[in-house]
């Protein structure tokens, strides 16, 4: 029966997944089924290695090969429960992956703390000669079992286990807090005045969100109302942008910024004991610092190069910050706002959205027309067709999907070969999936049994504005930048070259660079020729004009001082957090942030500003001590880019042989070589900043 389960019903762990087979109750009968069965395979391993450890008849197909594939069993098989639990995430799957979660900690310390897996890893790096890409994935795995405890006493390899079993629950906590404290607060507005100033758009999203809460039928009317105003991020960041009830403005940013800091979904306690534990945690492995452990395995190498690179961008990007509030102050006094107070948080996005419309002349939201998802998508392929010879199809209906609106892709080679797939989940869905954007893997580059290619498959995930009124999902640029960033990162899981599966893909790549795809896509939005065959009314047809693609590109860099520096202010935080914790003494995680503040804010956060409690990527994410990434790899696409601009947009062939070369290398290689030997490959040199600062205007 056991064989039966496995093989036969939910967990396959290989080939596409029947989501919808997916229900609490069946992942909470048959996962249990398959951890076992793993649990057996690893003692067969275990009992294998022993004798080969003995003859010393190790080499890479009769270590690693098994442990790849006993690894892929558990990935494929959480991962499913895991992408479920952020898509479509209901009170009883949630409680189901919290039970499940520590037997799944648990297994993953057994694999990580083998005395015997550890030996023979150890005895194949001595006894055999191997290339650059499996010294590099034996090394990592050797590393990895160091920081799972393998060295440790008994006693503190107990505490190690314990650590990591309650840092699990936390963070699961920690998500769902966010998410409850989210979807918890909200208004129904039935005043017109309450919603002066807001799009079209806008209103039908909270009118119908305002009667499906209500339980209403009938045609939505958006001139009329009700509204419902909520914290989801279309909804809030259009309503601080265009909304000229200011009392409402600064409700709404109250409400969003003190998210899961009160009551029941109270996250203030939980980032205190997350911090403590994985302070302790880092030191039982002989670490000053989890910033110190984890920085250990990634591009940076030590705290030290991070604090100088993000110290370089911070003095330029706060006095532009400075210059730019003053200029928006002066901006509002001239226009309505009271001469005798200041800007406050909830105002610098309505009067930025203001100055914008003066200054450069444009209305982002007039804008959404021209970005309908159907023919971004189409710009976004185009594009990749050309840059890196490959072809996207759409086959809706070949897979099983967890929602109606999610969409699926095969992607081709020049020889018509298809190489990958991938989904795409692109609208929000406040009640039942977290907010944000991200890809994941849901099939990895490997082969079966008989040796024959699995093609990798991703997932892509977005949280942008949805149809609404008989109109297709209109999105804001921003949004088209956020697709563009989640595919660079699906085009290096999809597009690898690597036949060995722990290096394909984002597999084995430091952290700290697996941001150098996503980002150099953003950059392909503002080149002239992309967008404008991407951009078209969805009703009539029409281009986008030139005026308006200019308007985008200086629109780019307004404001840029203070948008740098808020990253910088979530970076440095998120560094110092986790590396300096004891020179702050007596002080609580938010009073360390409010004191980091100082430097790298404006305007200091107000009293009811507790952004850290809804810090899902160090809290919940896998971002602890690596929110820095995002610039450190900012530096690498830029300069990347930088290789396309140099060859001029107009000389065709040149892109296209530069896009080879860029497929070559950064997409292909994956983990299979130090992302810097990689860049420079591709470069001819080591990256330089001065492309980002000039791309930030500063």
């Amino acid at each position: 029966m056991t064989e039966d389960i496995v093989d036969k019903v939910l967990f396959k762990c290989e080939g596409l997944p029947d989501f919808n087979q997916f229900t609490p109750e069946r992942i909470d009968k048959e996962f249990p089924v398959l951890l076992d069965k793993l649990n057996s395979d690893f003692n067969d391993i275990e009992t294998t290695f022993s004798s080969l450890i003995i003859d010393e008849n190790l080499n890479w197909e009769n270590v690693m090969n098994p442990l790849n594939k006993i690894n892929e069993k558990l990935r494929w098989s959480w991962g499913v429960i895991t992408h479920l639990n952020s898509v479509k995430n209901t009170d009883k799957l949630r409680d189901v992956y919290a039970k499940l979660l520590p037997h799944v900690i648990n297994l993953g310390n057994k694999f990580g703390q083998s005395k015997i897996i550890y030996k023979a890893l150890k005895k194949l790096r001595e006894t055999n000669t191997l290339d650059l890409t499996r010294n590099r994935i034996l090394d990592k795995e050797i590393i990895e079992m160091e920081h799972s405890g393998i060295s440790l006493s008994e006693s503190d390899q107990k505490d190690y286990n314990n650590i990591s079993e309650r840092l699990g629950e936390l963070s699961t906590k920690f998500s769902n807090n966010v998410l409850d404290a989210t979807n918890k607060w909200f208004l129904i507005l039935e005043n017109k005045s309450q919603i002066k100033g807001l799009p079209e758009r806008v209103l039908e999203l909270m009118a119908l969100s305002a009667q499906r809460h209500l339980k209403r039928e009938g045609n939505v009317d958006s001139k009329n109302g009700p509204w419902k105003l909520s914290l989801d991020i279309p909804t809030y960041t259009a309503f601080m942008s265009y909304s000229e009830d200011r009392s409402l403005r600064e409700i709404l940013y109250k409400a969003f910024v003190s998210r899961a800091s009160i009551g029941s979904e109270n996250n203030n306690q939980i980032i205190e004991e997350i911090l403590t534990l994985r302070t302790k945690q880092s030191k039982l492995l002989g670490y000053k610092s989890w910033a110190d452990l984890s920085l250990s395995t990634k591009m940076a190498g030590k705290t030290d190069n991070v604090e100088k690179l993000l110290e370089e961008l911070r003095e330029p990007s706060f006095k532009a910050a400075e210059l730019e509030l003053r200029n928006l102050n002066n901006f509002a006094h001239k226009n309505g706002f009271n001469t005798d107070y200041q800007l406050q948080p909830w105002d610098i996005s309505y009067w930025s959205e203001l100055l914008r419309k003066e200054k450069l002349n444009l209305d982002q939201e007039a804008l959404r027309p021209w970005f309908p998802l159907k023919d971004v998508l189409k710009g976004l392929f185009r594009l990749c067709e050309k840059l890196f010879d490959i072809k996207v199809v759409e086959a809706n209906g070949e897979a099983p999907t967890w929602n109606d609106d999610v969409l699926f892709f095969n992607i081709f080679n020049n020889s018509n070969n298809k190489i990958a797939s991938f989904y795409l989940d692109p609208f929000s869905r406040p009640e039942s999936k977290r907010g944000g954007a991200w890809m994941d893997e849901c099939i990895n580059k490997n082969f079966d049994s008989k040796g024959n290619h699995i093609i990798p498959v991703a997932y892509l995930v977005c949280n942008q504005t949805p149809p609404s009124n008989n109109k297709p999902s209109l999105m804001s640029f921003e949004e088209v930048q956020t697709l563009f960033h989640e595919f660079g990162h699906g085009l290096q899981h999809m597009l690898t070259t690597i036949d060995i599966p722990q290096a394909a893909g984002i597999n084995n790549v430091e952290w700290d660079a697996v941001e150098l795809p996503s980002q150099f896509m953003e950059n392909w939005c503002f080149e002239k020729k992309t967008l404008l065959n991407i951009a078209k009314h969805y009703e009539t047809g029409e281009k986008l004009d030139e005026e308006d693609y200019d308007k985008l590109c200086a629109n780019r860099t307004f404001n840029c001082g203070m948008g740098t520096l808020r990253q910088l202010h979530f970076a440095i935080t998120d560094l110092r957090l986790h590396s300096n914790l004891s020179s702050y003494q007596e002080l609580n995680s938010d009073e360390i942030r409010r004191d980091i503040a100082k430097n790298t804010t404006i305007l200091p956060p107000i009293n009811e500003d507790k952004f850290l409690c809804c810090f899902s990527h160090i809290f919940a994410g896998g971002y602890s001590a690596g929110y820095y990434s995002y610039k450190w790899a900012e530096v690498l696409s830029a300069d990347a880019f930088s290789m396309f601009e140099e060859a001029g947009f107009e000389n065709d062939q040149k892109i296209k042989d530069i896009g080879k070369r860029f497929k070559d290398t950064i997409l292909s290689l994956g983990g299979s070589l130090p992302p810097l030997e990689i860049f420079k490959l591709f470069r001819g040199r080591e990256p330089k900043t001065d492309p980002l600062i000039r791309h930030l205007g500063l």
